[in-house]
């Protein structure tokens, strides 16, 4: 399995993603949307942007554990966000970027007027791709 992550000539240098991802071999996992929930299935956090953004991130990573892929293996992140402003966009992106470092998988970063849950503010979709079926192991990160 191999991923190759491209910073692509002509584009902008300073993106804090990567542009493109090159996936071969391996297998595919496509995570649900992950959301700010506790285990008690409450959103957690009302009105916490930020601490929103890490569960939600935590919640993503927990997912893709138990699928045997970890953030290394992200080939792509989709974040929502139910906010008023791009300043709301960049926040919870930075806690997001500052959770998968040094991984910069490619992102779209969307604003939102709502989401599922009420009081919920933050969802992180991820595809990844790991190593062949064989290699995985369910329930443990490769990252």
């Amino acid at each position: 399995m191999s991923i190759q992550h491209l910073d692509v000539p002509g584009l902008y240098p300073g993106a804090p993603y990567h542009y493109a991802t090159v996936a071969t071999g391996g297998r595919s996992v496509f995570a649900a949307g992950a959301c700010p929930i506790d285990v008690q299935g409450r959103v957690a956090h009302p009105g916490d942007l930020a601490a929103q953004a890490r569960l939600a991130l935590d919640n993503l990573l927990v997912a893709l554990g138990a699928a045997g892929a970890g953030p290394a293996d992200l080939v792509k992140t989709t974040v929502y966000v139910a906010g008023e402003s791009r300043d709301e966009l960049v926040r919870a992106w930075d806690v997001i970027s500052a959770g998968l470092a040094p991984v910069r998988p490619p992102s779209t970063l969307l604003g939102v007027s709502f989401l599922g849950y009420p009081g919920q503010l933050v969802e992180i979709e991820g595809i990844a791709v790991t190593g062949p079926a064989s290699a995985a192991v369910p329930g443990r990160s490769s990252a």
